[in-house]
């Protein structure tokens, strides 16, 4: 009995047995939890193995408890148990079964104890366990934990979003009062922050243990990260929803939305939030609670302070760094963490390619002629300029046009509909790029005048207005959008396609944030990946922090001039910046409104010179986006071929294997290694594979098709006297299929229906030279063995 069997036959009906059929939706077969990462194999995207579970057992349809896995009747059962443990550690499940459908091993991870079992235990017995181990007791606090969330068929919930949302809910219930959730940018922490609060809703679960519904505060510090979730995410608590503002402070809803501005305490008021009773709230959630509500001096940390009472969750995009210390000092250690590479990985979020673009002033730094005047006729300061000082100390025209035509002529090559948000310096920056970017692509501002737009705080509902149509999917522009402190967090754009960075930025948490624009999937809408177009050098030392948790891995380098023209392209050697291309720059302001600009010139403004771009670097994620590196393809290949196997010999008995040999392909697709293109690279298209893959991982000499063709005429014939001269015929032709077009030409029948085997008759006719369809097979198969065995 095969596997399938095993589970029709033998495994179902022993789940039965064991009442897994008696509740809803218990048993979820063949239960696929990931998308497949994807990666790009000869230039085209694809989807790899998806993760997929024999079988997922549900207490009841919100609560997964169990992981079945299943092999083939003729296998140990204990052979899937590593499966299943790894499948319930990533689905955060507390028990994982394997079995071939006689024996049954569990590992159970409230006790640490692996053992064979004669029968699945039972949906109460496993409840039953899981309560007792976690503390579970109460029958109320159990029964609130299994709420329904509210169902949304065009959007279940993922896995790690599931996990989430049930261990904050049983956090809750258990009395936790501060809770910590870790959820990469794209991760859906509005859809995990809704659940939550629809579960304990629906459960009538509030602070002070009465029969009524809890008041709940879903707290930001932008508008925009309030208003969206009110209208969408939220949208089934109806009526029973109100945004805090206008400094009115009603009290009869259910479900609040505010931002920390309208509540707080400034030079003309208390604070709004002091007109709420201190208990009034039982559950107050802070998105991007990173973002200066934790610190200890914030004054935005006393309305949390003042609630004090209620139950608090803080949900973040960026683990424990320096600059966020204060976040995780409030709320304690995250109760759950989903990064971005696991996104990645998992096929949830969009893989990425980095562009660093470097001007001659940002290399080598910029200074002034003597008595050089700006704008105004103020002379500009004698010191020598740095990244970090462009825009803020010193503003030159010249390099904000350079980095403008190099950022057009990127998106002509590329996709000029690509949807782009540039982050500038600050507003006035934004304004000028924006100037620049539609001189530039005039031909298409004449028949779409809102090609390219400034959104930032002076542009009020106008800006808004242009930020709503660049997020609709159906809605062609905006196509660029310049920024500065506005987009950085909050703006659901899944079809963003170039995040472009024209200013440093000091801050992880931040950078994070930036980045996250970009890695929503959209793969009806042909979105998947996108571009980080980088001309500060902020991802390059962001990147390489090893901290960060999703980082790229080619690099190419570009040199552009003072129009913005790219005039040399190569792959770089190693990803070290070199002195003088990556200051450090100050962290800009974080969460706060952009400052009105003060007023007369705040900052040198410099009109002429030439600025030219004199290198492009382009990483790319390598197919399992774990670790930053530049390597050709070829090293590249050589180290995931050696990492397969350690030796030449190993890979030549796994190749002489057709099956075997399918499967090795198949690997390194899904590292994203193309033959085909692996050949092109080393300008060897006529080389044999495996002797292509030999001589990258093994420094063995490189044959060709035809070599190894003639080496087998010269060496074989023994082999080859075995069969009458029409057999040999055919033989004959299929190693000449294979000198000239590759191993493909082994496929049976499909090759016989071709020239010249069609003229010999149709496939039964063959295979009748060679006493049968099972000796003509057996005849391939060899040849394709004598063909590698040296």
């Amino acid at each position: 009995m095969n596997e399938a069997d095993t589970c029709r036959k033998l495994v179902v009906p022993k789940l039965q047995e064991a009442g897994w059929d008696d509740r809803p939706h218990a048993i979820n077969e063949q239960r696929t939890f990931t998308d497949g990462r994807i990666v790009f194999v000869g230039g085209r995207a694809r989807r790899g193995k998806q993760k997929r579970a024999d079988y997922v057992l549900r207490y009841n349809p919100d609560f997964p408890i169990a992981v079945v896995e299943a092999k083939a009747r003729y296998r140990h059962a204990a052979d899937g148990l590593q499966q299943a443990k790894d499948y319930a550690e990533i689905l955060g499940l507390k028990f994982a079964y394997a079995t071939n459908g006689a024996e049954i091993v569990e590992f159970d991870y409230t006790t640490g104890i692996e053992r064979m079992l004669d029968a699945f235990p039972s949906p109460d017995e496993l409840w039953a366990r899981q309560r007792a181990a976690e503390g579970l007791n109460d029958p109320l606090t159990a029964e609130r934990l299994l709420t329904p969330s509210f169902p949304d068929r065009a959007k279940p919930l993922r896995y790690y979003q599931e996990i989430a949302v049930n261990r904050a809910v049983q956090a809750v219930l258990q009395g936790r009062k501060r809770i910590l959730l870790t959820l990469c940018t794209g991760a859906g922490k509005t859809a995990v922050a809704f659940q939550i609060s629809w579960k304990l809703w629906s459960a009538r679960w509030n602070g002070k243990g009465v029969n009524r519904t809890p008041k709940v505060l879903f707290l930001a510090d932008r508008n925009v990260l309030v208003d969206d979730p009110m209208a969408k995410d939220f949208s089934p608590f109806g009526d029973a929803r109100h945004k805090i503002a206008g400094g009115i402070a009603v009290k009869s809803r259910d479900m609040y939305f505010a931002i920390y501005q309208s509540i707080a305490r400034d030079e003309n008021r208390p604070g709004l939030y002091r007109e709420y009773p201190r208990d009034f709230f039982d559950l107050i959630i802070v998105d991007e609670c990173h973002r200066g509500s934790a610190r200890d001096d914030s004054n935005w940390r006393e309305i949390l302070e003042w609630f004090e009472p209620a139950t608090q969750i803080g949900m973040t995009a960026t683990p424990r760094r320096e600059e966020n210390v204060d976040t995780y000092t409030y709320f304690g250690d995250p109760l759950y963490e989903y990064s971005l590479a696991q996104g990645i990985a998992d096929g949830f979020l969009a893989p990425y390619r980095v562009h660093r673009v470097i001007t001659d002033y940002d290399a080598a730094g910029w200074r002034p002629s003597r008595g050089e005047l700006d704008r105004y006729g103020r002379e500009v300061p004698d010191n020598e300029y740095q990244t970090r000082d462009f825009e803020r100390v010193v503003a030159l025209r010249a390099r904000t046009r350079a980095i403008a035509r190099h950022l057009a002529d990127f998106m002509a090559e590329t996709d000029r509909m690509a949807k782009t948000i540039v982050f500038c310096v600050d507003q006035e920056h934004a304004l000028e790029m924006r100037q620049a970017l539609a001189e530039l692509n005039a031909d298409l501002v004449r028949d779409n005048p809102d090609y390219v737009c400034r959104v930032t705080a002076d542009e009020g509902d106008i800006g808004r207005g242009h930020l709503s149509k660049f997020q609709d999917v159906e809605t062609d522009t905006p196509v660029i959008l310049t920024t500065s402190q506005l987009l950085t967090t909050g703006v659901d754009a899944p079809t963003c396609k170039n995040v472009v960075l024209a200013r440093t930025v000091g801050s992880m948490p931040e950078f994070k944030q930036i980045i996250g624009r970009g890695t929503r999937l959209r793969p009806d809408y042909g979105k998947l990946a996108f571009n980080i177009i980088d001309y500060t050098g902020t991802a390059t030392r962001m990147f390489a922090d090893p901290a960060f948790d999703g980082e790229p891995v080619r690099e190419a380098e570009s040199v552009i001039n003072e129009d913005g023209e790219t005039i040399e392209e190569h792959e770089a050697e190693d990803v070290a910046p070199e002195p003088g291309d990556i200051p450090e720059g100050p962290e800009p302001p974080l969460g706060d409104p952009e400052p009105e600009p003060e007023p007369g010139p705040r900052k040198f403004y410099v009109d002429g010179g030439e600025v030219s771009v004199v290198r492009h670097l382009v990483y790319e994620l390598d197919a399992e986006g774990k670790k930053l590196a530049c390597r050709q393809l070829t090293d590249y290949t050589g180290d995931k071929v050696r990492t397969l196997y350690p030796n030449a010999s190993e890979l030549r008995s796994d190749w002489l294997d057709p099956e075997r040999r399918a499967e090795i392909v198949e690997q390194l697709e899904e590292k994203g290694i193309d033959l085909d293109t692996l050949a092109e690279a080393v300008g060897k298209p006529e080389a044999d594979p495996f002797d292509l893959l030999c001589h990258l991982a093994y420094n063995t000499p490189l044959r060709t098709r035809r070599e190894r063709a003639d080496r087998l005429l010269r060496e074989q014939d023994a082999f080859l006297a075995r069969f009458g001269p029409d057999a040999r015929k055919v033989l004959d032709a299929v190693l000449e299929k294979y000198a000239e077009h590759g191993s493909a030409q082994f496929k049976l029948p499909d090759i016989l229906e071709v020239p010249p085997f069609n003229e010999w008759g149709n496939v039964i006719e063959i295979a009748r030279r060679f006493g049968g369809g099972k000796e003509l097979r057996s005849a391939v198969t060899e040849l394709q063995r004598l063909l590698y065995i040296a």
